[in-house]
């Protein structure tokens, strides 16, 4: 007999096996979420990357978090700040030094996705930016973040936006 708190799989369960389990879409919003406030703290405190990391990952709770995408983005971004920040500037109405933190967390990180990582949609990469900003940015930094990624996206993506247009 199988009781009701089992992890085995009951035939007559209606619920799918996984239910309850957060979704690889859900595992990747965590990690982007623990990225940006990472990226934030290397802005601002200037500590080491493996610092950072293993800071967060003993401070979190990783069970519900994409680690290797959150290891991805923390150390993609810098790696790729120069490039980052070259394809940004030209979307921007100020500098980078004058971006509000968070908003250049997310900037960098959702720019970061699109240069890197073509299995993202752009629309998806846009719509997370979009929602980290509303979390933790300014009152409306949603709005900014949302401007310049509309930007940006046409740039990095342009074969993907025409398509979409279509």
């Amino acid at each position: 007999m199988i009781n009701d708190e089992s992890d085995q799989f009951n035939p007559r369960d209606p619920r799918p096996a996984d239910a309850g389990k957060p979704s690889k879409s859900e595992k990747r919003r965590a990690a982007r979420t623990l990225a940006m406030q990472a990226l934030y703290q290397w802005h601002m405190a200037k500590q080491s990357l493996n610092e950072i990391e293993a800071q967060f990952r003993v401070d979190n709770d990783f069970s519900d978090v994409d680690a290797a995408y959150f290891r991805d983005i923390l150390h993609g971004v810098p790696a790729k700040k120069v490039e980052i920040d070259a394809a940004l500037t030209p979307c921007l109405d100020i500098t980078i030094d004058e971006l509000d933190p968070v908003e250049l967390a997310v900037l960098r990180l959702s720019t970061w996705e699109m240069l890197e990582r073509i299995d993202v949609p752009y629309r998806v990469v846009i719509n997370e930016g979009i929602e980290l900003a509303k979390v933790y940015g300014s009152t409306d930094g949603h709005k900014f973040v949302n401007g310049v990624l509309d930007k940006l996206a046409p740039r990095l993506r342009e074969v993907e936006v025409k398509a979409h247009k279509r």
